[in-house]
């Protein structure tokens, strides 16, 4: 005999739990063991018995949902939650499904939908209508892409260029740098200037405030092929 997957309703709305209770004793292999009004009684029943399916709506009163499904994945891990909400904003669908989510299922579209969201999550995968599934697509495809920032030193600066600027922010004088990289003086000057062209520096305070924005002094930024040894 198949075991039964166990299930907790949770919507603030009484005739929508009794709804979805008749439309899911169709089913023999559910069972609707408790019902909650709210995050807060979500988590007092999860507290006596844990089903293997939370039913949840997004906005209720006291916890709205999105807060008492990260409180019922962090303490019940194991547990599916499917969200159920009058909510079709691509924003909501998003956020849900990031936040711990194995389905999300539109109110309207619960007498359709619903059945086919739980035998996907009881078998371990995701649902979306294919509806919200275009939706988050064309989202994905159409994302703004983050602008560069043109003062940043792997944009606005050269190899050597970083490599004198490390080297002078950190207090060398410009023979030790020209030591350092192998270069005469001259050249090491020349760097300077254009890199304080580059930057807009009128003093060297601006060139240390720029490399310390830019994280240029950390270990990290600094490697063997960007400041070689000195020759001997």
């Amino acid at each position: 005999m198949e075991q039964k997957t166990t299930i907790l309703l949770t919507d603030d709305h009484q005739l929508l739990r009794a709804g979805l209770k008749l439309l899911l004793q169709r089913y023999t292999e559910l069972e609707v063991i408790g019902e909650a009004a709210d995050g807060e009684e979500t988590l007092a029943f999860f507290s006596q018995r844990q089903p293997d399916l939370l039913l949840l709506d997004l906005s209720m009163a006291k916890m709205n949902g999105l807060e008492c499904m990260k409180e019922v994945k962090s303490r019940y891990p194991k547990t599916k939650i499917i969200i159920l909400s009058m909510h079709e904003d691509e924003t909501y669908i998003k956020e849900a499904m990031m936040s711990g989510a194995a389905a999300y299922v539109h109110k309207s579209a619960a007498d359709t939908d619903l059945y086919k969201a739980i035998c996907t999550v009881r078998s371990g995968g995701f649902y979306l209508a294919q509806k919200d599934s275009d939706i988050l697509l064309h989202a994905l495809i159409h994302a703004e892409k983050p602008v560069p920032d043109e003062n940043e030193p792997f944009t606005l600066l050269s190899p050597r260029e970083r490599d004198v600027m490390r080297l002078i922010v950190r207090g060398h004088s410009l023979s030790e740098v020209a030591a350092k990289l192998c270069l005469s003086i001259k050249t090491v000057d020349t760097y300077k200037v254009r890199i304080m062209a580059k930057i807009k520096a009128t003093r060297k305070s601006d060139l240390v405030n720029y490399a310390i924005k830019y994280k240029m002094l950390t270990d990290a930024d600094t490697t063997e092929t960007d400041i070689p040894t000195t020759k001997v």
